[in-house]
């Protein structure tokens, strides 16, 4: 059985980013919104240089610039602190379930910069994954439609529109060079906020930077050279739809290290947002192998299997 690597750093980006919200909650009320932001995106770009050199990466083109700090902007500084300070007051599976609504604006995205072609089965699937969201989202007893909640809002948007940026990017360079040009754009747009939570910085305890250097290095880190090296060989709205997945498994890491207990709407919301995954990941695939395999077949054998 052939091995589908893309998929499978795919999911793995999945498990990563779901342990990232809860790790948040961990981290960012010591450290500080910018504070948490900051050691976060330091640590990746160390992290990310490191690899760089390892593989010789190249220096990026004056050109492709703009698309670098935009990728940091969005994907990156913006969105690091605002997801930082949604945590502050929203639940870690509760923050998943609406960053994960992110791959619907990528799409859109991605029809406006690129005309990226979107099928009936990318809004089918899209609607059920949504329909998931939503059911996981009421079943939040306690959260409202309050100032925090959109700012995880904005968050998602910021995340959504980093998604595409990245492609222009990675038909020019690899994986580890993408993820390393932006991270590094990003920790330098955050520098100049740094003194407004330098306090937190100095008196964090150890829980909280334990939970920081984990974000920086396999959220971060590891979880980017992934997801660039997964969207660079699968179309927009295929890998963007694994992104529905992160909840269910946010939740889980949420219950076994935060204490969050899933209830059973929860639960059920997620099984609802996987089969919308499936519908767009794979059903395209399965129909076009049943297309593949009639034409092969003789006309009398079509025949017979219309009947």
């Amino acid at each position: 059985m052939k091995i589908n690597r893309p998929l499978l750093a795919g999911l793995l980006v999945v498990a990563l980013w779901a342990s990232a919200f809860p790790a948040i909650r961990v981290a960012a009320p010591a450290l500080g919104v910018v504070g948490l932001s900051f050691v976060r995106l330091a640590v990746a770009s160390l992290a990310l240089l490191v690899m760089a050199v390892a593989v010789r990466a190249r220096m990026p083109r004056r050109e492709d610039l703009g698309w670098i700090a935009a990728c940091g902007f969005f994907g990156m500084a913006v969105y690091q602190l605002l997801l930082n300070w949604g945590e502050l007051y929203v639940p870690a599976g509760t923050t998943s379930i609406i960053v994960a609504a992110a791959p619907l604006v990528s799409v859109m995205v991605a029809r406006v910069l690129f005309s990226e072609r979107v099928s009936v089965v990318t809004v089918v699937g899209s609607v059920i994954a949504l329909a998931g969201v939503a059911l996981v989202c009421l079943a939040r007893a306690g959260v409202s439609l309050s100032a925090a909640v959109w700012i995880v809002v904005a968050a998602m948007v910021v995340q959504g529109i980093y998604h595409p940026l990245q492609r222009p990017l990675l038909k020019r360079y690899s994986s580890i060079e993408v993820a390393c040009y932006a991270m590094i754009a990003g920790t330098v747009m955050t520098i100049p906020f740094v003194p407004f939570d330098l306090d937190g910085l100095l008196n964090a305890d150890t829980a909280a930077w334990l939970a920081a250097i984990y974000l920086g290095l396999l959220p971060s880190a590891a979880g980017f050279v992934l997801w660039a090296y997964a969207v660079a060989r699968m179309p927009v709205a295929v890998s963007t739809s694994l992104l529905y997945l992160v909840p269910p498994v946010a939740v889980l890491i949420a219950w076994l290290w935060l204490g969050e207990l899933p209830i059973l709407p929860e639960l059920l919301g997620g099984i609802v947002v996987i089969i919308g995954v499936v519908t767009i990941s794979q059903l395209p695939r399965m129909l076009a192998r049943r297309a593949e395999g009639r034409q092969s077949l003789p006309a009398d054998a079509i025949q017979k299997d219309r009947r």
